[in-house]
């Protein structure tokens, strides 16, 4: 598998051209092209169901709602992010979602006190997060994420189209949306919060390493608080993993 693998020459130029193509164009064209234009491939949404997970599930939705969803259930999701995304694939009418497990034998062998995390959360993340959407995205020619530039100094540059190894890219059609882009399309369509936000969760991932964020904090600070951890493993920059301070 390439998760991570830098990319190669002709992936880049593949980027290139994707970019250029749709550079000056808004996210539901960036989506629409990454969809149906031939140079992207076959393409599948990744998604958290998480704090802003709802506006991009809703503009894949409008364009294509049979376009595969791939959902990856740690097992120590909180059981809010489970109920939230029950009640979006229905309202949304999903037509493709696809639940993501880690290999029974592979927890049984690693984790099995499920206590993992206490003790190592790379290792965590890559058993239940990081393998499991590596097998999924086998099939894929890329991905459609959510990921945004304010939402960290790792993802300031984003683009709307990058390269992920060397056969696979990843779509950020929200890369320029800012926060309250996000809330006033939520507000404009009447579409449902994850209710942990209001409890402050801005940024909801694992039930065991997710604490709320105080006012003024980074909305991604209360992810593995207390660590020099930013991300969960399944986006690289430079085929390594982003780490705290990685630009």
């Amino acid at each position: 598998m390439d998760f991570g693998a830098p990319a190669l020459p002709e992936q880049e130029e593949r980027v290139r051209v994707l970019n250029d193509r749709y550079r000056h164009h808004s996210a539901t064209s960036v989506l629409e092209g990454a969809l149906r234009d031939p140079e992207a491939g076959k393409i599948a949404l990744v998604s958290s169901f998480g704090a802003e997970s709802v506006a991009l599930l809703h503009l894949v939705a409008m364009v294509d709602s049979s376009t595969p969803v791939l959902f990856i259930d740690t097992q120590m999701l909180f059981q809010e992010t489970m109920d939230y995304q029950a009640e979006l694939a229905e309202r949304l009418h999903l037509k493709d979602l696809r639940i993501i497990k880690a290999n029974p034998l592979d927890l049984q062998k690693e984790d099995p006190e499920d206590n993992l995390h206490q003790f190592n959360t790379d290792a965590c993340c890559d058993l239940r997060k990081t393998r499991p959407l590596q097998r999924a995205l086998d099939q894929f020619d890329g991905w459609i994420t959510g990921r945004k530039r304010f939402q960290s100094s790792t993802r300031s540059t984003l683009e709307f189209f990058e390269a992920d190894g060397p056969h696979r890219i990843k779509v950020n059609p929200l890369a320029h949306w800012t926060p309250e882009d996000v809330r006033n399309y939520m507000e404009e369509n009447r579409l449902p919060k994850h209710p942990l936000v209001a409890r402050g969760y801005p940024s909801i991932g694992c039930a065991p390493c997710t604490s709320p964020v105080k006012p003024g904090e980074d909305p991604r600070a209360g992810r593995w608080r207390g660590e020099d951890k930013i991300e969960c493993g399944i986006h690289f920059v430079n085929g390594k993993m982003v780490r705290g301070g990685a630009a």
